[in-house]
């Protein structure tokens, strides 16, 4: 599972304008039809009890909508658009054991209806009965090729199992040609970005989530997969910035609270994280997960963790944390972990940056670039890849692709002292002798004169020879 997955909470049926304009033209459609003409007293009576129900849904008095709601099935109990308008109801004061038997009911009465079957789908997968749900949104959605909220509870479903990426590539395929229709809908923007989350294009699944809020700026699904593509994408304070907004809303959820976690640990606050998560009153697999994942993080003796390996020898949170412990003390031994972790999570940026790193270190720098330049196409501002691949072009004498890369992270981490230096050298080296001396004299004005005495002397025993062949007009 990737580092920072969540279960995206993605479905449409809750939006009570939404329903209240379907159910609305089903009456409309159907009304002749549904309701007998021997019992015209008692059907006006319980759709005029039914109109006042959805009028108080709307208005957001649930409790008051769910008694009429309920009146309406006393008077009609065959009334499919009011078992379908309780469980909105009940979904909407999080009652989901109300909620999914009012859905049941409504599908029951009309069994091909493409909107219940949605949302009663949807709720499945709400409850994490998903065998159960997935052949009633497949129905769904064979019924309508156009149902949104269908494909939004199956995107749900598909990342909730862990479905092959075949299964997810097949998906995004067709949801991205939803998103190709007329006026597509907020959360079918997300759920495109959800299933580019899980296939690792966290680029175009921000992308997509941005598109989702161009739509609808309050939609928490697309809000969502905005933060978490920003923490795959090694970005905590985008992330930050989308979570505050959903909590703003008063929209916490499990979720949310998830990607908080995940946006503590990212900034280096692992215990807050730990502690959020302890704190939590039920805990989704995903919070388990990534609970177990920080404490492997935490673990400081790879004896430790290579006896868990024993029980789980794929077991990616472990192998990516022997890759980092080994780095320095045994790199053939870090060499091997990172090139696992990476092999069991490609797309999981950790395990490839770590895997990058452990490449340059061993000094095998053409691999180290490729793997790098692969992960830039959707970690362009990464500082740790750009710095590796700096360092892998330096080392192989392409100074015209080194300088460009440590300009980058000067540009965006000035106080990068070291940067400067390699700056210099890769301009001396190109002749651009001018530049070079403009680099060599920042890094002396910034660099430790302990700590980089080595660099220092042997600027100073460089820069009498320089500044001889700027003043004789050499180089570039």
């Amino acid at each position: 599972m990737s580092f920072f997955r969540v279960v995206f909470q993605l479905r449409n049926c809750r939006p009570i304008l939404w329903c209240v304009a379907v159910v609305s033209l089903v009456l409309a459609a159907n009304g002749p039809r549904a309701f007998g003409q021997e019992n015209g007293s008692t059907d006006s009576d319980a759709v005029a009890l039914f109109n006042r129900g959805q009028d108080l849904h709307e208005k957001g008095d649930l409790k008051g909508a769910i008694d009429l709601y309920r009146q309406t099935l006393k008077l009609l109990p065959e009334f499919p658009e009011a078992e379908l308008q309780l469980g909105n109801a009940y979904l909407a004061q999080g009652n989901f054991e109300e909620a999914e038997s009012a859905f049941r009911r409504s599908v029951e009465l009309r069994e091909d209806w493409t909107l219940a079957l949605a949302c009663l789908g949807s709720i499945l997968v709400t409850n994490a009965k998903f065998a159960e749900a997935e052949p009633i949104l497949l129905k769904a959605i064979k019924l309508d090729e156009l149902n949104f909220p269908a494909y939004a509870a199956i995107t749900e479903l598909r990342i909730a199992t862990n479905a092959s990426k075949p299964v997810l590539r097949d998906l995004l395929n067709a949801v991205s040609s939803l998103t190709e229709k007329a006026k597509p809908t907020a959360a079918i923007w997300a759920s495109r970005g959800a299933l580019e989350n899980a296939l690792g294009d966290h680029s175009a699944a921000f992308s997509s989530a941005l598109r989702a809020l161009q739509v609808d700026r309050e939609s928490t699904s697309a809000m969502t997969v905005a933060a978490a593509a920003s923490l795959a994408l090694g970005d905590p304070t985008r992330a930050e910035e989308y979570v505050a907004r959903i909590e703003a809303a008063g929209r916490r959820s499990g979720t949310t609270q998830l990607l908080r976690a995940q946006i503590l640990a990212a900034s280096g606050k692992t215990d807050d994280a730990v502690a959020l998560i302890d704190a939590m009153p039920s805990k989704s697999k995903a919070a388990v997960e990534f609970r177990e994942r920080l404490r492997v993080e935490a673990t400081e003796n790879p004896a430790d963790l290579e006896k868990l390996l024993v029980a789980d020898p794929t077991d990616a949170a472990v192998l990516g944390r022997l890759c980092n412990l080994y780095r320095a003390s045994s790199p053939a031994k870090a060499m091997q972990y990172c090139r696992s972790a990476y092999e069991r999570e490609p797309s999981n940026i950790s395990h490839a940056i770590g895997f990058a790193g452990a490449l340059v270190q061993a000094k095998l720098y053409l691999q180290a670039i490729d793997l790098l330049r692969e992960i830039s196409k959707t970690s362009p501002d990464n500082s740790t890849v750009r710095a590796n691949l700096a360092t892998a072009l330096f080392q192989l004498k392409r100074y015209p692709e080194a300088k460009g890369e440590f300009r980058w992270l000067i540009e965006h981490q000035p106080n990068l002292t070291t940067a400067y230096y390699f700056l210099a050298v890769s301009h001396d080296h190109l002749n651009e002798y001018l530049d070079a001396m403009a680099n060599y004299q920042e890094y002396l004005r910034r660099a430790d004169p302990v700590k980089d005495a080595l660099e220092i002397d042997r600027i100073r025993l460089r820069l009498p020879t320089l500044q001889r062949q700027l003043d004789s007009r050499k180089g570039k």
